[in-house]
């Protein structure tokens, strides 16, 4: 059993709920099909959008310290271990294009429990919104952090369930928290992230 089957949010089930909540209505509009058990309903086995897995070996060249793709389009990271074991989450993404980063950097921190302070450009944006918050149930950031080399670019947490699966964020991919303390769990410094 995988660990994020014992979390109780099977790919399946997400995938099922998400169908069910409407969170996947785009996706039902295209024609994907995947291999479902014959005891799924109809409206899932039509359709699961691009949020599909994902062979690691067209994006990286190995897997040395694991890897991290996230599909800005189909809203998912995709997480590979050094040793094989991939998982496949429901992410948030940034809220328009130009806040957008995509390319090749890496992970060069990892924070538990990490504090937030809003970038010069988010401040200009919103005056209003404090100068630092932080660890604990208000910050943005939630329960892990993965820092890469892009300045203030982040994978984390967010206590604001919400957001996953929308373009909603300042520019940084966001999980449930108990994805992202799984996630966490498994990367290393220098473990390889690619934004496409």
């Amino acid at each position: 059993m995988s660990d994020t089957s014992r979390f109780g949010l099977s790919r399946r089930r997400f995938l099922l709920s998400a169908a069910a909540t409407g969170l996947a209505a785009p996706a039902l509009a295209q024609n994907t099909t995947l291999p479902l058990g014959d005891d799924e309903p109809e409206f899932a086995r039509r359709n699961i959008s691009s949020f599909r897995a994902l062979d690691w070996q067209p994006y990286f060249s190995n897997l040395n310290k694991g890897a991290i793709l996230v599909d800005i389009d189909s809203r998912a990271l995709h997480m590979w271990t050094e040793d094989g074991q991939y998982n496949l989450y429901p992410s948030s993404v940034p809220l328009s294009e130009d806040l957008t980063r995509r390319g090749r950097t890496s992970v060069i921190r990892k924070v538990d429990g990490p504090t937030w302070s809003p970038t010069p450009a988010m401040k200009k944006r919103n005056p209003e919104w404090p100068d630092f918050v932080p660890a604990g149930p208000d910050n943005p950031l939630g329960t892990h952090a993965l820092y890469l080399t892009w300045t203030y670019y982040r994978i984390h947490g967010t206590h604001d369930t919400r957001k996953i699966g929308r373009r909603s964020s300042n520019g940084c991919i966001g999980l449930f928290n108990e994805h992202i303390a799984e996630v966490f769990g498994r990367t290393q410094i220098g473990t390889q992230v690619l934004l496409i």
